[in-house]
């Protein structure tokens, strides 16, 4: 349920940045999150912290503001419960929840083992309110303890049932313009890939606790038939493939390896456990000494998982332990 209409005054939440986060992680941690979006023996370089080119994969500071400093598992309703004591913002149910689209950019590289003064620094830059639900935008950027800004991701989170009737529409922060698929060509790329029965129960110990993707009983309710997959699982499933479609040996042990500076996606459609994922990508062009790659993700039989996603990829051909 949300809080009175009268309170609700978007122009406060728009702007709004919270207090900075403490996080941290470890190699466990790394490898955690890896073999959570579907690494296996194939990808040592992610999933053996003996390998000589052992780092982490690019999107792990997706899961960070969730996670904090934890290293038992937390709930999930406190770590996103500064939403609703944001100004102008109605309280509303985190069970409702559901991710509507995500970029990353990596700036800089992500250590193996954090140590502390780590932080992320949020801020949210868009709310839209919607017939259907309302959308929240966040910022966040991963800084080190001397400032440095190593990564930012964006997230939008859609709050089924929770659009306030006010219409209300503002963005602070552009997105950038991605590529788009190009019409009647076949994919220079694409990777298929079985979902198994345990994904979500495996991804969710990277730090994302939202019983949604665990307890049936949360998805029955909000009319999705029991539980999903995290988004950002799938998401991962995509980096995967988006790396491996420039650099193919991206993960494997004293081969080229991928660098990803930039990666967006739309989630258009939940996935569900033992489903078959394939992920299409068409590279487009070179962007600032990057290759420009447009891609989506398909539920194989059904519905698009993942679209209008665009990335930003080159090849790095020596790689030592947390340095591409």
């Amino acid at each position: 349920m949300s809080s009175s209409k009268q309170q609700v005054n978007f122009d406060l939440t728009v702007g709004h940045q919270d207090p900075d986060q403490a996080v941290n992680w470890n190699r466990r941690d790394l490898l955690l999150y890896a073999v959570g979006i579907g690494h296996g023996e194939r990808e040592l370089d992610y999933t053996y912290e003996q390998s000589l080119g052992f780092r982490a994969f690019p999107t792990y500071p997706v899961v960070l503001a969730l996670k904090g400093t934890h290293q038992d598992t937390n709930v999930f309703s406190e770590m996103i419960g500064s939403r609703g004591a944001m100004p102008g913002m109605p309280n509303l149910d985190p069970n409702t929840i559901v991710h509507g689209e995500q970029s990353i950019e990596v700036l800089h590289e992500i250590p193996l083992i954090s140590g502390d003064g780590w932080k992320i620094r949020k801020r949210v830059v868009a709310v839209h309110d919607k017939g259907s639900g309302l959308i929240m935008e966040q910022e966040a950027k991963l800084v080190s303890p001397v400032g440095r800004v190593h990564a930012i991701t964006r997230g939008a989170t859609f709050y089924r049932g929770g659009g306030q009737g006010t219409g209300y529409s503002k963005d602070l922060s552009p997105k950038p313009q991605g590529a788009k698929l190009p019409e009647g060509k076949s994919a220079s790329f694409t990777l298929r890939e079985k979902i198994s029965y345990n994904q979500a129960a495996l991804y969710r110990l990277s730090g994302d606790y939202n019983p949604l993707h665990i307890d049936p009983s949360i998805g029955q309710k909000g009319g999705l038939g029991g539980t999903i997959l995290h988004g950002l699982c799938s998401y991962g499933f995509a980096a995967r493939a988006i790396l491996r479609a420039v650099v193919p040996t991206d993960g494997e042990q004293g081969k080229p390896a991928a660098q990803l500076r930039f990666m967006s996606a739309r989630f258009t459609s939940p996935v569900k456990m033992g489903q078959e994922l394939e992920t299409s990508v068409w590279i487009v062009g070179e962007r600032d000494g990057f290759t420009e790659v447009a891609f989506e993700q398909q539920i194989v039989g059904g519905k698009k998982s993942l679209g209008a996603g665009f990335a930003l990829v080159r090849k790095v051909p020596n790689v030592t332990q947390g340095k591409l």
